[in-house]
C-alpha cells in the first residue's frame, strides 16, 4: 500500500498554496537531513486560508516566512515546578470556564475572546454562510480536508494538522468523513486542551464520541487506527494545555493521544516563535514519526 503525508496548516492568513506547501515539505525534510529517500516522500497540504481571506500574504512582506533551523539556545530542561504551575493552571481553567458535564461556564466571555481576539476560529464556529456560497465557513473548510482524504482512502495516511488545523480535524474525522482510514494522527501546537475549545468540541459531539457516563471527556476518533502523537513546546501558547491523554479516551483501537514535548527552534531575525509549524515540522521526534511510518530505517 502506498503511503503519503497529508498536512493541515493552522490559524490566520497564510503565502499562497504552492509556497506553502513547499515549505512545509522542505521543513519535513530538514527534520530528515536530506536523507536520499526524500525524493519519494508524497506530501500534500489542505489550504484552507482562501476561504477566509481574499489575497494570500506577500513573500516580500512576510513576517515570518520558513528558514532553516539554527542550534538550539539553552539545555530545553524544564523544572519540576515549571511543570506543577503549568499543570495546576490548566486544573484551575478547567474547573472555571467547564461544567462537570462538560458544558462551558462563562459562555458570553469566552465567545466575546473568541470574537474579538481569534477572528478565524470566530467565524469557523459562529458564521452560517461566507460570500457568495450558502454554505458556512466551517462547512467550506471541513470539506477541503474531507475531499483530500477520500481521494486518497486506499493510501496509507500520515496527518499532519498544525493549530487550529487539529480543531478541523477532529471535525472532518468524527462529522465529515469518519470512514477514511488515518494510520497515524500527528496535532502539533494544538489548541484542543483549551477549556472553550473542548467545550465546542463536547456540545458537537455525537453520543458515540462521548462518555456514557457524561465524564467531560471525548473520545479519540475511531478511524485513527495506529497512532495519534501530540507535540507541544512548553512554551507555546496555544498549546498551554498540551496532556491531551487526559482529555481523550481511547477509541476501540486503544489510540489517544501521546503526549511529547518537543522544543520548536523556530526564529526569524532573532524574534523566536515557539509555535510556528516549520518549528514542529523539522523537530527530531517528529523526523522519527515520518521515519517510522514511511518504514525508512531509524
Amino acid at each position: 500500500m502506498s503511503r503519503i503525508i497529508i498536512g493541515i496548516h493552522g490559524m490566520g492568513n497564510k503565502p499562497h498554496s504552492q509556497q506553502l506547501q513547499r515549505w512545509w515539505k522542505a521543513a519535513i525534510l530538514e527534520g530528515l537531513k536530506g536523507r536520499r529517500q526524500s525524493r519519494l516522500l508524497k506530501f500534500q497540504l489542505v489550504y484552507w486560508a482562501s476561504i477566509l481571506h481574499d489575497t494570500p500574504l506577500n513573500l516580500y512582506t512576510l513576517k515570518e516566512p520558513y528558514v532553516k533551523g539554527t542550534p538550539l539556545k539553552g539545555s530545553g530542561e524544564i523544572s519540576e515546578r515549571q511543570e506543577w504551575l503549568r499543570d495546576h493552571l490548566n486544573e484551575q481553567l478547567d474547573k472555571i470556564f467547564l461544567e462537570e458535564d462538560g458544558s462551558l461556564n462563562f459562555s458570553h466571555l469566552t465567545d466575546f475572546i473568541i470574537r474579538h481576539f481569534v477572528q478565524d476560529l470566530d467565524a469557523y464556529y459562529n458564521k452560517l454562510s461566507y460570500g457568495n456560497s450558502k454554505e458556512s465557513p466551517r462547512e467550506l473548510i471541513c470539506r477541503q480536508l474531507s475531499e483530500t482524504l477520500h481521494k486518497n482512502r486506499r493510501k496509507k495516511i500520515l496527518l499532519i494538522a498544525h493549530s487550529m488545523g487539529s480543531i478541523i480535524t477532529w471535525d472532518v474525522l468524527t462529522k465529515y468523513n469518519p470512514h477514511v482510514k488515518i494510520d497515524t494522527l500527528v496535532t502539533i501546537g494544538s489548541p484542543l486542551g483549551l477549556p472553550v475549545v473542548r467545550s465546542k468540541m463536547f456540545s458537537h459531539a455525537n453520543v458515540n464520541d462521548r462518555d456514557r457516563n457524561e465524564n467531560p471527556l471525548l473520545k479519540t476518533p475511531e478511524n485513527i487506527i495506529k497512532n495519534w502523537y501530540n507535540l507541544s513546546d512548553f512554551k507555546d501558547r496555544v498549546a498551554i494545555n498540551y496532556d491531551l491523554n487526559n482529555d481523550f479516551l481511547p477509541n476501540s483501537h486503544m489510540v489517544q493521544p501521546e503526549d511529547i514535548l518537543v522544543r520548536n527552534n523556530y526564529e526569524y531575525k532573532n524574534d523566536e516563535n515557539h509555535h510556528k509549524s516549520y518549528g514542529y515540522l523539522r523537530c527530531p521526534e517528529m523526523a522519527v514519526i515520518v521515519k517510522e511510518f514511511l518504514r525508512w530505517r531509524l
